[in-house]
């Protein structure tokens, strides 16, 4: 009787998760086009994803996108499905043969995402401070939003981002670099070294 239990619940999940798969793959299409994405082709996304377009901003998905969201995709323990935000006249792009989980990227200004480039879950990477440095013009809501200040972000080919990681305005990270999970970079990572810890600080070259 135990067997049989076990195994109609897996059947059951086997076909709940494919078609939620589905469904969900449809609906995020929609909310891409809705949005004015430009993608490639074979994009794969598992959960629903967030778009925010804003006016004048421009987003691009290259070939073979894999996109994991919320807990049913992504087991590290995490809920949320991925948030893209794109701002006025901002600019993110996103390579060919990429693939993340459970990310959020606010796009203020430029974000470069290269080929091959891995995301673990629960990263999120911003162009932004979204606030003032001044308390005194933080106070007010309109100077608060004019000085701001931004800086792109773009990762390099290959590059690997480890889950939880935070990626901060102005940071570049160079081709075949490693992010060790956890970390909050504050500054460029040269191409083919490891990093890790907060903040990130170079642990060794990758042979």
């Amino acid at each position: 009787m135990h067997k049989i239990i076990v195994g109609l619940f897996r059947l059951t999940r086997k076909i709940f998760i494919k078609t939620f798969i589905l469904i969900t793959k449809l609906i995020s299409k929609i909310i891409l086009l809705g949005n004015g994405v430009k993608f490639g082709k074979n994009i794969t996304i598992k959960g629903l994803v967030s778009v925010d377009v804003r006016r004048g901003g421009v987003m691009t998905v290259g070939n073979n996108f894999s996109l994991n969201n919320g807990s049913f995709f992504n087991k590290i323990g995490r809920q949320q499905n991925s948030i893209f935000v794109v701002q006025e006249d901002a600019i993110l792009k996103i390579g060919n043969n990429v693939g993340m989980s459970s990310v959020a990227i606010v796009c203020s200004k430029k974000v470069t995402i290269g080929d091959y480039v891995k995301i673990g879950g629960s990263t999120v990477i911003y162009d932004t401070d979204f606030h003032s440095l001044d308390y005194k013009t933080r106070a007010d809501n309109v100077l608060d939003k004019q000085y701001v200040k931004k800086s792109e972000v773009s990762i390099g080919d290959n590059a690997f981002i480890g889950a939880h990681c935070i990626i901060l305005k102005g940071v570049a990270i160079g081709e075949g670099a490693i992010v060790g999970a956890g970390s909050v970079v504050t500054k460029s990572i040269p191409p083919f070294e490891i990093w890790g810890g907060n903040p990130a600080k170079f642990i060794k070259k990758i042979n």
